[in-house]
């Protein structure tokens, strides 16, 4: 097994990979900006080496001073999390060439499937279906007009190298196409330096299903089931759940299939999710590959029972999967809700602030991922994730419920978090039936937003003398 790995990441995920690795006796070295000094990454590692400024570009993205410190500590891996380098080839490459292990798949892997036009034309070859659209990246808009004619209106642009739904937009028709163009691409170059662009159709009314896969070095793939993530704002993920309620046995396993063919296609090694949208009549296709682990992993943990980041952890070793294809059983359902600071009331504004009051859910299964504690002050540089809650039923309405009590004891006092509105979600008729799409909270974010600030002005009459 691996002996001491660093650790290029923040928050909680940087938190869950120190507890993987402290169960299995590896040591830990985190790595921290200056806004981070007494965050709890920095303080439960075996070592923690400051490498710059609050500022992302300075620290968290600064491939020189994250090498010279896994180099300085004698680490011997680097696990990056997700977000920040973790789908970053050139910074697969250079640990690879510094003599570290690099927990994840290679740089040539990244950039196969982290370019969506280039991890498209893969599947297809490879014999997954994918959205009708073009066939590698655009030239320009011109190119985009004829085949968005072609396939017909509605149409997506999205960049090649985008994510989070950055470098994206639905055009609804001719006339709107040249302006979003030049607006996807100028947002895809701004934030990922990267304006190439490519053309899909619109499915309308799809769920956004994820498989998860890992793969060990001796060439064995597996899936471990699916994630349904359509309840999304503006393409950000707020509730994840498995299993999805939309898959039949039959689609379930033909969908595992094919995200287990182009995992295959790519030569992938690690964790790994294939992205689909399913569309109302059953038929899926292949959107994209995320090359690490993600936000939403322990949804698959609780369902499946096995711990992801232990398993990147094996297979960086060079060790085989724990489990073959066989072994793998989802059992009841698991539900997860994004906690972040923002106020849904002020157009999702981020909410930096200091944590003056915590409590955190418990009970049967319950899980809170975060790396929140009473008097941690949220700084304003990075992501507003600060906890992912998460629920484990022996069915769907046993994890709703479940969810809604959790929501109802987590406190976080010193700014706004979205608690109440994932709290309202969870009663809304057609999510607790299993009725929706990726265009749920389009359709329900006002009702919403108006019975969340009806609940704040009932509990404040009831708190005036």
């Amino acid at each position: 097994m691996l002996k001491r790995v660093l650790i290029a990441n923040r928050g909680e995920i940087a938190l869950r990979i120190i507890r993987a690795c402290r169960e299995l006796g590896i040591e830990t070295v985190a790595v921290y900006s200056t806004a981070d000094e007494g965050a709890l990454h920095a303080q439960l590692a075996t070592r923690a080496l400051c490498i710059g400024p609050a500022r992302a570009a300075d620290s968290y993205l600064n491939q020189d001073a994250i090498l010279s410190a896994a180099l300085a500590s004698e680490c011997d891996a680097l696990h990056p999390g997700y977000g920040f380098l973790s789908e970053n080839p050139d910074f697969a490459d250079r640990c690879v060439q510094a003599g570290l292990k690099y927990i994840g798949p290679s740089g040539d892997v990244i950039r196969k499937m982290g370019s969506k036009a280039a991890a498209r034309t893969l599947a297809q070859n490879a014999g997954v279906p994918v959205v009708p659209g073009s066939d590698g990246p655009l030239k320009d808009w011109k190119q985009a007009l004829t085949l968005a004619e072609q396939v017909g209106y509605p149409v997506l642009l999205k960049a090649s190298a985008g994510g989070g739904g950055r470098g994206m937009r639905q055009v609804d028709g001719a006339e709107a196409l040249e302006r979003a163009w030049h607006e996807a691409q100028s947002e895809a170059v701004a934030c990922f330096g990267d304006g190439e662009m490519y053309l899909e159709k619109l499915i309308l009314h799809p769920r956004h299903i994820e498989f998860q896969i890992m793969a060990d070095q001796q060439g064995h793939v597996i899936h471990l089931g699916e994630r349904d993530c359509s309840i999304q704002r503006r393409r950000q993920k707020l509730v994840e759940e498995s299993p999805s309620k939309a898959l039949t046995p039959e689609l379930r396993a033909e969908m595992g299939q094919a995200a287990v063919v182009a995992a295959r296609a790519a030569g992938y090694v690690g964790a790994g999710t294939v992205e689909f949208v399913l569309a109302p009549d059953g038929a899926f296709y292949f959107i994209e590959m995320n090359t690490r682990i993600q936000v939403e992993h322990p949804v698959t943990e609780l369902a499946t029972g096995m711990d992801l980041v232990k398993e990147q952890l094996r297979i960086a070793s060079g060790l085989p999967l724990s489990a073959e294809q066989a072994d793998v059983q989802v059992s009841g359902h698991t539900i997860e809700c994004r906690i972040n600071a923002e106020d849904p009331q002020q157009d999702f504004k981020p909410s930096p602030g200091t944590t003056t009051f915590l409590h955190l859910p418990g009970g049967p299964g319950v899980r809170v991922d975060t790396a929140l504690y009473s008097g941690y002050e949220v700084p304003p540089y990075y992501d507003s994730l600060v906890a992912k809650v998460l629920v484990h039923g022996s069915t769907r309405l046993e994890a709703i419920r479940r969810m809604r009590r959790a929501l109802e004891e987590m406190i976080v006092e010193g700014y706004p978090t979205n608690i109440p509105l994932a709290h309202l979600i969870m009663h809304d008729p057609d999510f607790v039936k299993g009725r929706y799409d990726t265009g749920f909270m389009e359709q329900k974010l006002t009702r919403l937003l108006e019975l969340a600030s009806a609940c704040d002005h009932l509990m404040g009459d009831e708190e005036t003398p």
